[in-house]
């Protein structure tokens, strides 16, 4: 009886009722989305990001999407704002929770134009590496992503 009378209740309320009732008692969460951006002779676009601990400032262009935002596009964005560079977003290569109320999202991306410009807010220094030669304080997770590997535990 209670089913019924919920859902009873759930089509009397119809579209956007719904949707705040489907918003406010679900988790809501942020997205953060990472760009393993590939160069035409298969190196790795790395970061030193300003914000991020001092052991381990290097990673990939990483972001939060805005509302509305397709994931490939926020990969591209985040590329052109903090590195002036153009991306094309590809393959996704990861989608999982993250740390609390955070989705974590990976896509893989090309290189397809400009010139390399910092961000001098967010990003310290940038190159091209190898991913053979990657640089000792590289976040374990992105490490990962570039070789495809699972994360670490």
């Amino acid at each position: 009886m209670l089913r019924r009378l919920a859902a009873r209740v759930w089509h009397a309320l119809r579209g956007t009722a719904q949707w705040r009732l489907l918003w406010l008692t679900n988790a809501t969460f942020m997205v953060g989305v990472t760009g393993v951006v590939r160069d035409a002779e298969g190196r790795v676009l790395l970061l030193r990001h300003r914000m991020w601990p001092t052991d381990r400032q290097w990673g990939l262009p990483s972001g939060f999407a805005v509302r509305g935002e397709e994931f490939s596009r926020t990969v591209e964005r985040e590329v052109k704002e903090e590195t002036d560079l153009d991306v094309r977003a590809g393959e996704l290569v990861r989608l999982k929770s993250g740390f609390r109320l955070r989705l974590e999202v990976a896509y893989e991306a090309e290189l397809v134009g400009g010139a390399l410009r910092l961000d001098p807010f967010e990003i310290l220094d940038a190159g091209w590496f190898s991913p053979d030669a990657l640089p000792d304080q590289l976040q374990p997770a992105h490490r990962a992503l570039i070789h495809r590997s699972p994360e670490p535990g």
